[in-house]
């Protein structure tokens, strides 16, 4: 007997003058084999328990007391402003850094590519001592800034945005110069011929083109600024309200007030769940 589905492949078949190859029929894709099937669901189960076991454990009666205390508000307001101007130096500094890897041709690009993700492999801790030596005031730079301009920036709050910069800049170099390598350049050269400087169509042309991915690569600054722990520990200490951002508050109040670690954290998920959410329409798009 024939089902619906066989009759119309077999009549597909016969007008095509045999089997269209590389054709994938519904009936394959309906389960999955169970020496695939156990590890996925295990996998699952590992990702999510933690998460659910936040949840579940959550001091949810006193979970507005935690957050309106004066620590939680001021390593929140402390996090929220640090994230957003780190995610600001990304920019300024990221966007021209991710348009000189995907436009211009030079000797050792690809060399140059891999130091900008380098921050995305390095442990963060190796990050903060590498801040240490550059900038501390006896480090290469920072013995420069110290003497020339008085600018000491290790364990204050320039030292948190330069340390969650350095973090979360490559998530956005990442994004734009992908943006940038999709983008068609011949509406740049277009604008060229027509007298307009290369810089002004990087502004009024190439800009608008890759906006979606600037976002997207900010959001994702943003979030990886927000989430920093070991560079900022390292670099900048755990003062609080001069550098102690939430992650850093989540980890002291562990070891005395754990109502107030696991408050912390619902913030930051919730934050995490904001950002997926928003880069769904992103990702989503990208896959279809």
């Amino acid at each position: 007997m024939t089902t619906g589905l066989d009759t119309s492949d077999a009549a597909a078949d016969t007008l095509t003058g045999g089997p269209r190859r590389g054709r994938v029929r519904t009936g394959t894709r309906r389960g999955a084999p169970l020496p695939l099937l156990l590890p996925a669901l295990v996998g699952l189960a590992f990702l999510l328990l933690p998460l659910l076991a936040l949840l579940v454990r959550a001091p949810w009666r006193s979970l507005p007391d935690q957050l309106t205390s004066t620590e939680v508000w001021q390593a929140l307001q402390l996090s929220l402003l640090t994230a957003t101007a780190a995610t600001a130096v990304s920019l300024v500094l990221g966007v021209p850094l991710a348009w000189l890897l995907a436009r211009t041709e030079f000797p050792g690009r690809g060399f140059v590519r891999a130091l900008v993700t380098l921050p995305l492999v390095l442990p963060p801790v190796v990050g903060g001592v590498a801040l240490l030596l550059a900038l501390g005031r006896n480090g290469v730079v920072g013995q420069w800034l110290d003497s020339a301009f008085g600018i000491t920036l290790p364990f204050t709050t320039a030292g948190v945005v330069v340390a969650e910069a350095f973090v979360a800049m490559p998530f956005l170099v990442i994004s734009v110069e992908g943006t940038l390598r999709a983008a068609d350049p011949r509406y740049e050269e277009a604008a060229m011929t027509l007298g307009a400087s290369r810089f002004t169509a990087f502004r009024r042309v190439t800009l608008p083109l890759i906006a979606p991915g600037i976002a997207a690569g900010s959001v994702l600054a943003w979030a990886r600024a927000l989430g920093e722990f070991g560079a900022t520990i390292t670099f900048a200490g755990n003062f609080p309200g001069r550098t102690q951002t939430m992650p850093l508050a989540v980890y002291l109040a562990l070891q005395n007030d754990p109502a107030a670690a696991i408050a912390l954290s619902l913030v930051l998920l919730a934050v995490s769940i904001a950002v997926l959410a928003g880069l769904r329409d992103r990702w989503m798009t990208t896959a279809s």
